[in-house]
């Protein structure tokens, strides 16, 4: 399953020039609130929250941020790929350049895990990392999100 459906194309911030994790959860708000036509203050504090319980980088450079907000009407998600790598404070101690925010409605509940899940796993596939590192603009990476199939790993068939 694509992307698209959580990710539209004036959602992805191709070079996002920030200095540190604050300053880029403060960037994915605002640019959250203005498509959302949310409050930008509000998406802010319910992702520094989050950032309070452990980081939300999962690891070889890549950082899922969310939260949940009442009045949203849907599962919302901003892609940006970082200027340059910075410290958001990942396990495997990795600097991040790909950020992918997920908002949901607050009584989003297993939506919103299986969005997350769904992230985690186009994310995490090094093919796909890479290519979105390599794209040329917000286009090229917003077709890779958009095209990139996440399917849940099968089980190993058994032998009749």
């Amino acid at each position: 399953m694509p992307l698209d459906d959580l990710i539209a194309p004036n959602a992805v911030l191709p070079a996002l020039k920030v200095n540190g994790k604050k300053q880029a959860l403060q960037e994915l708000a605002a640019k959250a609130a203005e498509l959302t036509g949310g409050n930008e203050r509000a998406i802010l504090e319910v992702l520094i929250q989050r950032e309070k319980l452990g980081s939300t980088a999962v690891g070889n450079g890549i950082a899922i941020p969310h939260g949940k907000l009442p009045n949203l009407p849907h599962l919302f998600g901003i892609f940006a790929r970082l200027g340059r790598p910075i410290d958001f404070e990942a396990l495997d101690g990795q600097p991040v350049d790909l950020v992918c925010l997920l908002l949901a409605p607050e009584g989003a509940g297993a939506d919103h895990l299986k969005a997350l899940a769904r992230i985690a796993r186009l994310l995490r596939g090094q093919d796909v990392a890479k290519t979105l590192r390599e794209a040329e603009d917000g286009e090229a990476i917003y077709a890779i999100l958009s095209a990139s199939p996440v399917t849940d790993p099968q089980p190993p068939q058994q032998a009749a």
